[in-house]
């Protein structure tokens, strides 16, 4: 009796195969293990949390086999995405369940398949197509010691990676023939393919010079100390005085990524499936700009059970701007509160959390009342209480939060008319880039970058101030009614501007500058 028990335990065992795959939680990836055991019985059945995407893969792959000439057991097939107790979604269990099926019933023997971290979309003609979230699969294979097998498209995110071997497949057959060992694959291999070469310094989005830029001489200093210490900025001015091509510009005199922040916004685009079309890693900073009403999804992030990265996330080390920020719904306005202190999103579900990081540089733009006009001579019909009510829906804690608040006038005619290019972008990012090595310098060893992200301690040790400043200061916080932070803030941008001045102290010159990049909080007094 033992030994039949034996027996059966045996055969189930042999009708048992495991194929590694995984899944996405912010940009980190857990393993998922496919498991594909045939038995007596009838029906195909999926068990282990499976979205309706995951469900529908039985059907895309079954036909899939077909169509290579494999045939669908008629026996009892049990799928089982383990660990079970945690949600899956998506198409890319395809490939594991389609490879799992081949080899438990027989039809192929696969030696090497516990040798690979494998993912992948089947077509109904058996192609693999492009899957999101590549980086953090690749990640979590090279330190579990595995391979990776990838559909091609997806696969070439990760060419500069040299922690495994990257397959890049684009049929089934692929993936089989890689599997069974009997061949050189090595065409397949990512890093026989051709590499990216290097990207020019610039953004992502679209973007102008500064030499392109008229006029505004004191809104083009503030956004060279915003770019060189990572500073948030809010525009205030009339319509045409040129906000939003300054905050295009803006993004044109920020340093290059390193390498470290490049895999980390890579991996954010990687998750939210907008890497597939390039290869290897961005090195070029992010630009977003959503407009004023989108949803807060769209900004912060979310989604009901597969929880996406918000325009906050995707401008990760680059610049988030929002135009008629005073337009927006409060709830959107307040929800970039704790990213902009925090450097990261954490979006909360019933059955989930996910954590992305969000290290963006904020520009904000705004008319400084409701028809937009004070400050253009005497066009503006509004009352001083209308415009204090309209700059009123940006709320003290957010303000507290943004450093450099910056007035626009309008360009006059004989500036326009003139057409007199000023400083071009190039010079003034030669400025800030020696700027932030300063930065880079000062903090090596630490999470912090740059002189925006330094916290109170921070702010002890490395913007320490003489008496005549202190004194300054005092009076500052006492007639403005300048909050603690405010106060801070004060600090960081007069300790940006030092760097960019290439000088080991905070003078009484860096104060008073810094400290009239803060109008608005004392703006009842200005309107």
């Amino acid at each position: 009796m033992t030994s039949g028990f034996r027996g059966i335990s045996e055969i189930c065992r042999k009708m048992l195969r495991r194929v590694s795959s995984a899944k996405c939680i912010g940009i980190q990836a857990v393993p998922v293990n496919v498991e594909v055991n045939i038995s007596s019985g009838i029906g195909i059945h999926l068990v282990g949390l499976a979205d309706a995407a995951v469900k529908e893969s039985l059907l895309r792959t079954v036909t899939a086999l077909q169509s290579m000439g494999f045939r669908i057991p008629g026996k009892k097939i049990v799928i089982n995405l383990a660990p079970a107790d945690m949600h899956k979604k998506g198409s890319g269990y395809d490939l594991p369940i389609a490879l799992g099926i081949i080899a438990s019933s027989g039809q192929n023997e696969l030696p090497g398949m516990a040798r690979y971290l494998i993912m992948g979309e089947l077509g109904l003609d058996a192609t693999v197509r492009d899957i999101p979230g590549a980086l953090p699969l690749v990640e979590l294979a090279g330190s579990c010691g595995l391979g990776c097998i990838l559909p091609a498209g997806s696969a070439m995110e990760a060419v500069e990676y040299d922690g495994c071997e990257i397959y890049g497949v684009e049929t089934l057959s692929d993936v089989i023939r890689i599997l069974e060992e009997k061949e050189d694959c090595r065409d397949l291999l990512v890093r026989n393919r051709c590499r990216p070469g290097p990207e020019p310094p610039g953004v992502i989005g679209d973007v102008m010079d500064f030499s392109e830029i008229f006029g505004q001489g004191g809104a083009k200093r503030g956004l060279e100390i915003a770019a060189a210490g990572g500073h948030n900025v809010l525009l205030i001015g009339p319509p045409g005085s040129g906000k939003s091509s300054l905050a295009r510009a803006t993004a044109t005199i920020l340093p290059p990524m390193t390498t470290e922040e490049a895999l980390e916004t890579s991996k954010i685009y990687s998750v939210a499936g907008k890497g597939s079309m390039r290869m290897g890693l961005i090195r070029r900073r992010p630009f977003r700009s959503p407009h004023y009403s989108s949803s807060l999804n769209a900004i912060i992030g979310g989604g009901s059970e597969n929880i996406m990265p918000g325009e906050i996330s995707l401008a990760h080390n680059g610049v988030l701007f929002i135009d008629e920020l005073c337009e927006a719904p409060k709830r959107i306005i307040e929800a970039l509160r704790a990213p902009m202190e925090d450097r990261k999103v954490v979006i909360s579900r019933l059955k989930s959390k996910v954590e992305y990081p969000a290290d963006f540089m904020l520009i904000a733009a705004s008319n400084p009342c409701p028809c937009g006009h004070y400050g253009d001579g005497d066009r503006c019909t509004c009352t001083p209480g209308k415009r204090l009510a309209y700059l009123s829906k940006l709320s003290g804690p957010l303000m507290d939060r943004i450093d450099i608040h910056l007035w626009l006038d309008a360009v006059d005619a004989s500036t326009l008319i003139s057409r007199k290019a000023g400083e071009p972008s190039s010079a003034v990012a030669d400025r800030v880039l020696r700027a932030r090595e300063i930065q880079m310098e000062r903090f090596r060893g630490q999470s912090v970058h740059t002189n925006a992200g330094m916290t109170g301690r921070m702010i002890e040790e490395y913007c320490r101030i003489d008496r005549k400043c202190m004194d300054f200061l005092g009076k500052l916080i006492t007639r403005d009614g300048l909050s603690a932070r405010a106060c801070s803030r004060i600090l960081k941008v007069a300790r940006t501007i030092s760097d960019l001045k290439g000088e080991a102290d905070i003078g009484f010159a860096h104060i008073s500058e810094a400290a009239r990049y803060r109008f608005l909080d004392k703006i009842d007094k200005v309107l």
